[in-house]
């Protein structure tokens, strides 16, 4: 028998390399002899080039930039041959920030371009830029900035490229931009489908967990329609329907209009990049999961990628997560063989992240077993 583990990490508590360590414990706790094949996943957001260091050789690049917040910090991205893989999270996440001084309305992904300029600079012909875990809400007029896009008010003045300054756009000027777009290719990686603006837009989905007011968020999203408006205008692209649009504060749409960037889901991407077809030849079984399953699982998140393949190979997979919701949801959407967490256990929260490798190998052992045993019947 050959099981496959390929989970994402179990968010504050688990890497995805610890979380096929603990499932393959527990399967060879059950029988030693099981072939088992590690496989950790992300989905694009923060902690994906953590996992693609698993996979092939990738050269750290480190240098100063400017934070949401305009201060100087010390910011890295990654490069395999003349490919940058950049995390905008590096330069403009929300983690660079203190709790205190998280507000999207104030921020900017400046330091994101200029780890795309740095790329650049260093012969870098083709960008992959990762876009989860931003602190922003700028449209990306905070990287565009750096790499030489000018934003002016009615008054032809500047404007500061943050996010309660989108509504103040007038005019977008790229006359001084120095990328070559015939010799440099962009690929944004994004694991959420949000548009720009709008009530499943960016401000309005995730503002307030980036630290924004009701107030500010409603203007922050007429921000960004002015923004899409301005684009349509003087760069004579259209932003308001693309999917992944409002991904990081609408970096995603700016990554478009801007950088002339392709979209790719990102658990597409990292399946891809990883092989992940290439390792479940003769797999009887696939074991995935995540922090916390739900609905939202099922918009391109891990657990969502790993089923598409399984069923395209038609190989059983089952889910271990460390709390699910929405389980009816998800098991009649994409038919896991099972789904079980940490939290079903009884346990308390604290016990759950604490001991989460433990709990994790002991699930991994039971599904193994049902999953054996459902195979002698059959």
């Amino acid at each position: 028998m050959k099981v496959v583990i390929a989970p994402d990490k179990f968010k504050g508590s688990l890497s995805a390399s610890q979380v096929c360590d603990a499932i393959e414990k527990g399967i060879k706790q059950f029988d030693s002899t099981i072939e088992t094949v590690k496989h950790p996943l992300a989905d694009g957001g923060e902690g994906t080039l953590d996992i693609l260091q698993n996979y092939f050789p990738l050269e750290i690049i480190t240098i100063k930039v400017k934070d949401p917040l305009f201060r100087s910090i010390d910011a890295a991205y990654m490069i395999s041959g003349n490919t940058a893989f950049i995390e905008m999270a590096n330069a403009s996440g929300l983690q660079l920030l203190k709790k205190e001084d998280q507000n999207c309305y104030h921020t900017s992904t400046f330091g994101t371009g200029e780890l795309i300029a740095d790329a650049i600079d260093k012969g870098a012909n083709e960008i992959i830029l990762f876009i989860g875990g931003s602190a922003t809400n700028d449209a990306g007029i905070g990287m565009a900035s750096a790499l030489g896009y000018q934003f002016l008010d009615v008054d032809n003045e500047p404007i500061n490229p943050i996010g309660s300054e989108l509504i103040r756009i007038a005019k977008i000027d790229d006359s001084e931009v120095k990328i070559n777009f015939k010799k440099v290719k962009f690929t944004v990686v994004c694991d959420v489908k949000n548009l720009l603006f709008g009530p499943n837009g960016a401000a309005y989905v995730y503002g307030k967990q980036k630290g924004a007011s009701d107030d500010e968020i409603y203007n922050l999203d007429l921000g960004l329609m002015n923004f899409g408006s301005k684009v349509h205008e003087h760069l004579f692209r259209s932003v308001e329907s693309i999917e992944g649009g409002g991904a990081a504060g609408g970096l995603g749409a700016g990554a478009v209009c801007f950088l002339n960037a392709k979209m790719q889901s990102g658990i597409d991407f990292v399946l891809e990049q990883t092989k992940f077809r290439d390792v479940l030849k003769n797999a009887d079984l696939i074991i995935t999961g995540e922090g916390s399953a739900d609905k939202q699982t099922l918009e391109g998140k891990v657990i969502k990628g790993v089923s598409d393949v399984a069923k395209e190979k038609n190989i059983p997979f089952a889910i271990i997560a460390g709390i699910v919701k929405d389980k009816n949801v998800i098991e009649k959407s994409i038919n896991p063989v099972s789904i079980n967490s940490i939290m079903d256990l009884n346990v308390t929260f604290e016990d759950a992240i604490k001991n989460a490798a433990t709990f994790v190998k002991n699930i991994a052992t039971e599904v193994v077993t049902n999953f054996q045993n459902h195979l002698k019947i059959k």
